[in-house]
Parts: structure tokens; C-alpha cells; sequence
């Protein structure tokens, strides 16, 4: 098949490349190299691999872009979580006016099938258990309890602390920062686009993707990248909150496995798939493997937080093992170890 790549030239989207490739597909990049993405040298495709460089945005652009191709894979966007409402416009525009400048082209085009990056964050904090209450969708947290070191959210019935869980495809949206709303937007501007075309929507929930080739020390590096960054300065990594958040770590060639079975099986109706490596982990733990892995400085627990940041949310990736055929391979002790060397 014939695949337009957006995003083709990030972190995510090279190793989507690197598996369609593989796979036998001919690949179209497109692909703005906004320069805060982007750092250090330019980036070239592989041989026969065309590449367009242009904002999303960019109408005639997308129109050109989508000609002749049998698929779409949507990685392009802004990524990280937003920090203040200034951030707001540019998330809108660059995620959302974006996405629905793609969507309008490949309607014109006839082109019916997308493969779209979305975002666990879409779920917010997911769903916690209540020793009396159950399952329930934990209550916001508040910046008084945050700072006075109480981090875990509340049963939103009676207030008491809630114990996390896997989070399924059918939980609520529930986006608290800017990043994840967007996502939200481009998933619900996609089912629109499909019900209108008859076209069809995958949309993958990436979880914590973590590997080589990761962003340091830019506004979209995750935070695997920015523990590495520290420990390689010989410094320690500055773990938030009590380092408890728990997080599903999933390394990116198993993404990309994913993203790219998405591509090529998913072909009915509107549907999400989580990804996630399925075993949960604590942001100290992840922390504190790439120090040993890198003979550096044990995290240090600062007890800082972010008020847009959730405190759990780890997936149940049941349906995409059971309907596109996909298992995560790489563990998380050997993944951080190749993290670490990368």
C-alpha cells in the first residue's frame, strides 16, 4: 500500500517509517521540521522515501500531499502538556485546525482511511477504585491538597483516597491540559470525518512511549528524556510529586508494530485501540532504572507537581492484542537499558 506519513521525520513517526519500510510499503513523509521539535542536524528520509516539507496547516499543501495515496498515518501534532492558558492557540492550531485541514483534503481526495496518534492523556485520571463506591472516575486535584503533599486523587462520593486501575478503551474523556484536550478534538473530528465519508478511524491511545531517538532538552521530550538528560549532565533525576505516579511505559518499536498493523488491518468504522505494554510502573521506578543503567546520581524525590498533570493512568491494551494481533516485545529492564546507551 501506499501510506502518507505526517509527523514521518519525530520521534514516533521514524519508527513508524522504519516498520512501514519494512513491511513494503511505499511512504510519503510530510513533515514541518518546526525547529522546536527538530534539533541539530536536518533531518533526510531513507532512499525512496519522498519527503514534503509543509505545515499541516497548509491547505494546498495537504491537498498535494494526499494525492494518490491509499492511507493516512496522523503523527504530526504539538506535543507535552501545556503549561499555561498562552499555550492554548498553538495547540488548537497546530493538533486541531490541522488535523481538520488533513480530514477536509483526504475527503476531496477519496482517500477513507486514517491511522491517527492520539493519547492515554485523553482519559485524564482514568478510573480508580473505591473501597464503598467501586469504580468511579476520581474527582480533579486540587492545587491546596497538591501542595501540601497530597497526592492522590479523591473518590469523588466520599473523598477517600482511590486505588488505580486499567484503564479501558470505554472510559471517559476526561482531558485536563491543553495537549490532551487537542487530542480529544482530533479523535471526535475524525469520527466526524468517517460518519460523512464512510471512511475509517484508528485511533491509538499511546501510553508512555519511551527509546531510542527521543527528544532531550526540548518542550516535547517525555520524561525518560529528560531523566537521561540530567543523569548524562551528572546530575540526579528530579522525580515530582513522591515519585508513586504510576505510568505504562511502552517502548516505541512496539508502538510502531502497532501503529503500522493499525494501518494495514484496521478497514471498519471508527474505533480506539490503547497501547501500552500492559505492566504498570512508577515514574521513581522508570527514575531510578536509568540511573543504575547509567552508573549515575539516585533520583531525588522534590515533591513538586504540575496541576495539569494526572497522577495515574496505565492502559488495558486488551483490544488491540485481540483484534489486530499485536504483543508488546521489548521488557522495560532491557528497553531502559537501550534507552540509556542510545
Amino acid at each position: 500500500m501506499k501510506f502518507l506519513l505526517t509527523g514521518g521525520a519525530g520521534f514516533i513517526g521514524q519508527h513508524v517509517l522504519r516498520r512501514l519500510l519494512a513491511r513494503g510499503h511505499d511512504v510519503r513523509v510530510f513533515d514541518s521540521l518546526r525547529p522546536d521539535v527538530h534539533t541539530g542536524a536536518c533531518w533526510t528520509p531513507p532512499a525512496n522515501v519522498e519527503l514534503q516539507i509543509a505545515d499541516v496547516r497548509d491547505a494546498s499543501a495537504v491537498a498535494r500531499a494526499v494525492q494518490g495515496v491509499d492511507g493516512v498515518l496522523h503523527m504530526a501534532a504539538k506535543v507535552g502538556l501545556g503549561v499555561d492558558v498562552g499555550d492554548l492557540p498553538d495547540y488548537a492550531s497546530s493538533n486541531d485546525v490541522g488535523t481538520a485541514v488533513l480530514l477536509a483534503a483526504m475527503a476531496k481526495a477519496n482517500v477513507l482511511r486514517l491511522t491517527l496518534a492520539s493519547s492515554m492523556v485523553a482519559y485524564g485520571e482514568g478510573i480508580g477504585l473505591c473501597r464503598e463506591h467501586g469504580a468511579v472516575t476520581p474527582g480533579p486535584r486540587m492545587e491546596k491538597a497538591l501542595a501540601s503533599g497530597q497526592f492522590e486523587p479523591p473518590c469523588p462520593h466520599c473523598g477517600q483516597p482511590l486505588s488505580p486501575a486499567l484503564v479501558s478503551e470505554n472510559a471517559p474523556l476526561d482531558p485536563r491540559n491543553a495537549y490532551a484536550s487537542s487530542k480529544v478534538v482530533q479523535e471526535f473530528y475524525a469520527a466526524n470525518w468517517a460518519r460523512l465519508t464512510g471512511g475509517t478511524v484508528a485511533a491509538l491511545r499511546y501510553h508512555n512511549v519511551y527509546g531510542p531517538g527521543m527528544p532531550r532538552d526540548t518542550p516535547y521530550a517525555g520524561v525518560a528524556a529528560i531523566f537521561t538528560s540530567a543523569l548524562r549532565r551528572g546530575d540526579a533525576p528530579m522525580v515530582f510529586e513522591d515519585g508513586g505516579q504510576r505510568r505504562d511505559f511502552v517502548h516505541v518499536r512496539d508502538v510502531a508494530a502497532a501503529t503500522v498493523l493499525a494501518a494495514e488491518k484496521h478497514d471498519s468504522g471508527v474505533r480506539a485501540f490503547n497501547v501500552g505494554s500492559g505492566t504498570p510502573r512508577t515514574v521513581g521506578e522508570m527514575a531510578t532504572a536509568l540511573a543504575v543503567s547509567l552508573h549515575g546520581r539516585l533520583p531525588i524525590i522534590t515533591g513538586r507537581y504540575r496541576l495539569g498533570d494526572v497522577r495515574h493512568i496505565t492502559a488495558n491494551s486488551t483490544r488491540l492484542k485481540t483484534e489486530l494481533g499485536w504483543r508488546p516485545e521489548i521488557e522495560f529492564s532491557a528497553g531502559m537499558a537501550e534507552l540509556a546507551a542510545s
